[in-house]
């Protein structure tokens, strides 16, 4: 069936008139809401308005840009507003079904089958790709770490990290540089943004592709902690993602060189993430509960010492 075309109103807003019965999915950071709506109980569609202003039109341009290159992996749009105005911008994509966030080992395998496709795409013929995503890049993540190298030594004893531990980190992030091959990147791809459909993998949200580092999908993927999506990962589940990913993608890389570079990246996310969120619990939560963030903390934390374990453990072999 047609979409109506007075679907969404010249606000920006469904049109109640037509829809028989809507379900809020989440909440954006702007605070605008991603909900299935219905025009009758066999019939349902996603209702996406924008939900991060500084991604304006950036969806839209990727699934019209870069998605037709893809299987179909992704919820498709099927109508979309072509706005100036943030408040104004929206898009309607097919409902793809009920969603399960898993992070277990058959789930993230099949993530990193995609992503290592996706990582080995020329980026040359993909268009006039985003350079920057919703982050900043690596090397302005660790210029930050190290300018607040001091406030984040003041909550090791709250983490149970061992102060050796951090420094080898930074001793080595003074000394190693980040390798400047770049790939397409899904730009947030933690557990809420992957989802088995009737055991079929669907990837979401793409409005953050750029191009990056191979590092950051895959940390996202393995050892980016989310308030809503809690996960427990190892260092041997870690390891198994990785190998597995190294021989798939089609990239000219020593694959020790790459799991050493891993650990030294994700340790630095890590660091980051955990001053912010140091910064929201100072602030009593903010978007997130307490409790929300503690467990995202706990869990960031133990990505860290399992990384810089893993440094210590490879330099010594």
């Amino acid at each position: 069936m047609r979409l109506p075309n007075d679907i969404v109103l010249e606000n920006g807003l469904l049109n109640e008139k037509l829809i028989m019965k809507r379900e809020i999915l989440y909440k954006g950071m702007n605070g605008r809401f991603v909900e299935r709506f219905y025009l009758s109980e066999a019939e349902s569609y996603i209702f996406k308005p924008l939900t991060n202003n500084d991604q304006l039109g950036k969806e839209a341009w990727i699934h019209e840009q870069v998605l037709p290159h893809f299987p179909a992996i992704f919820p498709k749009i099927l109508s979309y507003s072509k706005s100036d105005n943030p408040e104004l911008s929206w898009m309607i994509l097919e409902d793809a079904g009920r969603l399960t966030h898993k992070f277990n080992e058959g789930t993230v395998l099949g993530v990193v089958k995609w992503v290592a496709w996706w990582h080995s795409l020329p980026v040359g013929k993909l268009g006039d790709l985003p350079v920057k995503g919703l982050k900043p890049q690596i090397g302005k993540i660790v210029a930050e770490i190290c300018d607040r190298r001091e406030s984040f030594y003041q909550i090791l004893p709250q983490l149970q990290i061992d102060e050796k531990l951090i420094q080898h980190i930074y001793a080595l992030l003074g000394e190693v540089e980040f390798s400047t091959h770049q790939v397409l990147s899904h730009g947030d791809l933690h557990v809420g943004n992957y989802a088995l459909v009737d055991n079929k993998m669907m990837i979401l949200d793409w409005e953050h592709t750029h191009l990056n580092t191979p590092y950051w999908d895959l940390y996202h993927v393995l050892d980016m902690s989310h308030p809503l999506f809690p996960r427990t990962i190892t260092s041997e589940f870690r390891d198994l993602i990785l190998k597995s990913y190294l021989s798939q993608v089609e990239l000219e890389i020593n694959d020790d060189d790459f799991m050493k570079e891993y650990y030294l990246f994700a340790a630095a996310f890590s660091i980051w993430m955990l001053l912010l969120i140091q910064k929201d619990l100072q602030n009593n939560g903010g978007k997130w509960s307490v409790e929300q963030l503690i467990t995202q903390r706990e869990e960031t934390a133990c990505s860290l010492r399992q990384c810089g374990a893993a440094l210590f453990s490879t330099e010594k072999s």
